[in-house]
């Protein structure tokens, strides 16, 4: 478990938990967290007029970005919301904000920073908010992979294309190595794209992504990816293998939909006759090709828009969102795929307590927790964006 050292009132230093995610454990997976269904509110009921005072004070000199997943209590505050993706782009796009506060994780505030002018100052509320997929996939193990590409003679002949979830660093060598970055809703776009430039693709950093765009819709088979593990001699894989394969899937994936499972879509099937089961592509295979409807998150809130009242749902993505979309539309029945998992608990790092601090920090005239990117990663992840961009619609 991740730990952060405290000072106790004898000045020893000792080791805390930075987040729990539940009580219970099923020791054969990372599914069974008890999670009742509803954050706790905030501890100071004072908290919302303190935000919403900071905000007056700072007027147009704040944008506040809000992502899908943020708990209701800090996605009140926002400007705007939307995919990480979205944000950025709201945020590049408003060029007289001095300040952008992204509610959000680190990967995305690193975009904002990216897309922004260099007078505007990016904070993100909590800096511990990362996300655990990114950090499946570190600077040197990409470029260890792609000497192990080289070493087997392939290197020229591949194309890497890095998800909108990874750092800057890995959008960077993307940017390097004629490659590009893609949102999950235009992944298919981006790797039809790879395929013109290369005979083949590095897909980084979520497995699942790379495989379901690749074989459900560019019609590849299970059998042309393969699957490479930063934590093994080659990645585990032989020359032969990489050789074969044309998507080369990094071992990476996102802690909330990767624990849907098809048991997931059959015992939803079993309780509610008739429910439309509507997933996110970085969900796994088997329940992808289990679902009715795969798409965004920004598809996943269209298709629930559209649908006719009385109409039954059962979504597999974060709980945040899902429960922000019940609510939203009562005439329709809006369910969580799975009964046991929780919140994505990076995202809920950012709370009213984080918010409010950063808010009257920059009221008070200190910018906190400033997420900046360095120039030559700036040039090199912009290339990599611009490329995707650049793709048709």
């Amino acid at each position: 478990m991740t730990t952060t050292a405290a000072t106790t009132a004898t000045g020893t230093v000792t080791g805390l938990p930075l987040f729990v995610l539940g009580r219970d454990a099923d020791p054969h997976s990372e599914r069974g967290v008890d999670c009742p269904g509803e954050l706790p509110p905030a501890s100071d009921p004072g908290l919302v007029a303190r935000a919403r005072a900071a905000r007056e004070r700072l007027g147009d000199r704040l944008f506040v970005l809000g992502h899908h997943y943020q708990r209701d209590e800090v996605i009140q505050f926002a400007d705007v919301t939307g995919d990480s993706f979205k944000l950025a782009r709201d945020a590049a796009a408003r060029p007289e904000a001095e300040y952008i506060v992204f509610c959000g994780v680190h990967f995305m505030a690193e975009s904002a920073d990216i897309l922004t002018g260099d007078a505007q100052k990016v904070v993100l509320p909590d800096l511990a908010a990362g996300c655990s997929m990114a950090d499946m996939a570190t600077f040197a193990q990409v470029e260890d992979c792609w000497d192990a590409l080289e070493d087997a003679g392939l290197a020229d002949r591949v194309v890497p294309i890095t998800y909108m979830n990874s750092s800057a660093d890995i959008k960077a060598f993307c940017g390097r190595h004629g490659g590009a970055v893609c949102t999950s809703s235009n992944a298919r776009r981006a790797l039809e794209w790879a395929f013109e430039q290369g005979e083949k693709v590095l897909f980084l950093p979520d497995q699942h992504l790379g495989r379901n765009t690749a074989v459900l819709e560019l019609g590849l088979s299970l059998d042309d990816c393969v699957v490479y593990n930063p934590h093994r001699p080659n990645g585990g894989l032989t020359a032969e293998q990489l050789a074969n394969a044309k998507m080369i899937l990094w071992k990476g994936h996102c802690s909330v939909h990767g624990r849907f499972t098809a048991e997931c879509v059959d015992d939803v099937r079993a309780r509610i006759p008739g429910v439309n089961v509507l997933v996110h592509p970085e969900c796994r295979h088997e329940v992808v090709t289990k679902a009715d409807y795969i798409g965004s998150t920004e598809y996943i809130i269209r298709m629930l828009e559209a649908a006719p009242a009385g109409s039954a749902w059962a979504v597999g993505t974060e709980l945040n969102l899902v429960k922000r979309l019940a609510n939203r539309f009562p005439d329709k029945t809006i369910t969580f795929l799975d009964r046991t998992v929780c919140y994505c608990s990076t995202m809920n790092r950012i709370d009213l307590p984080h918010l409010v601090w950063a808010l009257e920090s920059l009221a008070a005239g200190e910018v906190v927790n400033q997420i900046t990117v360095d120039p030559d990663t700036t040039h090199w992840a912009r290339v990599a964006l611009d490329r995707m961009l650049a793709l048709p619609q």
